[in-house]
């Protein structure tokens, strides 16, 4: 596509941040699935059992950490003519599409009743399909690049916006169709339900063509002139003591947000037992609340700042996740607790998911005013190494969880584990919480000019 054709399309700020917010849409269906239902599809559908399951999903975060930063900081050192960032799009999307679908799909080339080749293709085809992951290292140096510090949160709630409706569809999916393939696959494990087997193709496909869309329609990014070698700028940014500091918040918050993401959909479908009919209303509600909420945590940053936003989120979730004890009492109708737990996990990770993106990019652009260089890539994908590690430590508490000894709670048995993850991780928020309270700094000072010279214009 022209660059006039290019300028066409996102010469509006709106065209612009929904061509920036697409992408979102693919990936988070996709990797979505990875961390809220692949776990359940495994343990429940194939058999596998939770400790190498969960063994194979936490190395994976290892392997997207390395990914994540590695193209962050490698997409910084060349300018081609299509920029820095768009030939990792067009390169790696492709292989991240297909590698989503052979993980979910075993059964199209082994036999899935031989539980170490399932864990083999477990392993390797996960490992694949976060390598390939690290594309979103490329594309989400994007918002500090292509977008003003005042549209960074707007930029940021679009990015969000269609992510989290990606969440929202691969949720209705995981609760509605997932579940009612869980009894078939282990009725025939060999023999996949056609309505699964459709739909993760075309989620497989999705991510793809967003990121092209993406490619052609963005314009490239400004060159921006680095005068250091890809070493001295890891260097550098190893020298910006508050993005450190932030990043491992990032990390300790992420060691509770990984079991919630990974044990909402078992915590459902094991303790609250949900019917049909239930899981369409919790996924209805899911929907809703991820709109509302997006929209409200928008607000707040303008109004409040970013820290004083992030640390809300991190009380309303210290309060809200010890209620999953819950699940210890028998219940005539679990529907209403279920619905009202759901609701306040859904606020907690709309704030979540919006506001690391807008941190890093203004962290991006105080170095850029202390340094004169702009190094968004590797601002991007340094995070993905705390992130990922503390995100391998949760999957592997996570696996320890679900291997606890089994309670009997009316009809029903299971691992008391699917119960007390939830005041363990309010536990790990309250750290968060008081480490981000007196450690880290969000709210800058030439942030405050930048709005008060907007307001006399």
């Amino acid at each position: 596509m022209s660059q006039e054709k290019e300028d066409l399309w996102t010469k509006s700020k709106k065209g612009k941040f929904l061509t920036f917010g697409m992408p979102k849409f693919g990936t988070s269906l996709i990797m979505g699935f990875a961390d809220f239902a692949l776990l359940t599809l495994y343990t429940l559908a194939y058999q596998l059992p939770p400790v190498p399951t969960t063994f194979a999903l936490g190395l994976g975060k290892l392997t997207i950490a390395a990914a994540q930063f590695g193209f962050g900081w490698i997409s910084d050192a060349k300018y081609t003519r299509f920029g820095r960032r768009k030939p990792y799009l067009i390169i790696l999307s492709p292989i991240l599409g297909l590698s989503f679908i052979f993980l979910l799909l075993p059964s199209l080339l082994i036999d899935i009743t031989d539980i170490t080749a399932l864990f083999l293709w477990l392993l390797i085809w996960y490992q694949i399909f976060n390598v390939c992951y690290g594309v979103t290292s490329p594309y989400g140096s994007w918002m500090t690049e292509q977008f003003i510090i005042d549209d960074r949160p707007k930029a940021s709630q679009y990015e969000q916006l269609f992510g989290m409706i990606g969440t929202a569809v691969i949720s209705v999916f995981s609760m509605v169709v997932l579940t009612a393939s869980i009894e078939d696959i282990q009725a025939n494990p060999n023999i996949i339900p056609s309505e699964f087997l459709y739909s993760v193709i075309i989620f497989g496909i999705i991510p793809v063509v967003l990121y092209y869309l993406a490619t052609f329609l963005m314009p490239t990014e400004p060159h921006f002139k680095i005068e250091l070698n890809v070493f001295q700028n890891l260097k550098m940014t190893l020298k910006n003591k508050n993005f450190i500091l932030v990043t491992l918040m990032i990390g300790i918050a992420s060691l509770a947000w990984t079991p919630v993401g990974n044990l909402i959909l078992s915590y459902i479908e094991v303790v609250l037992v949900f019917d049909f009919m239930t899981n369409i209303i919790a996924s209805a509600i899911f929907v809703i609340g991820i709109l509302v909420f997006l929209y409200v945590w928008r607000r707040l940053v303008h109004k409040l700042g970013k820290k004083r936003s992030i640390l809300y989120v991190f009380l309303i979730a210290i309060v809200i996740l010890p209620f999953s004890l819950l699940g210890m009492i028998a219940m005539d109708s679990t529907l209403i607790f279920g619905l009202l737990f759901m609701l306040g996990l859904t606020g907690c990770i709309s704030g979540w998911f919006l506001l690391p993106p807008v941190f890093f990019s203004d962290i991006t652009e105080d170095d850029e005013k202390t340094t004169g260089e702009l190094r968004s890539g590797i601002y991007k994908g340094f995070p993905s190494i705390f992130l990922n590690i503390f995100q391998f430590l949760g999957l592997l508490m996570v696996g320890f969880l679900l291997d606890l000894p089994e309670i009997n709670v009316g009809t029903s048995s299971f691992s008391i584990g699917y119960v007390i993850w939830g005041p363990i991780c309010s536990l790990i928020l309250i750290v968060a919480y008081l480490y981000s309270r007196k450690f880290i700094k969000l709210d800058f000072e030439w942030e405050k000019n930048s709005i008060k010279e907007k307001e006399i214009k």
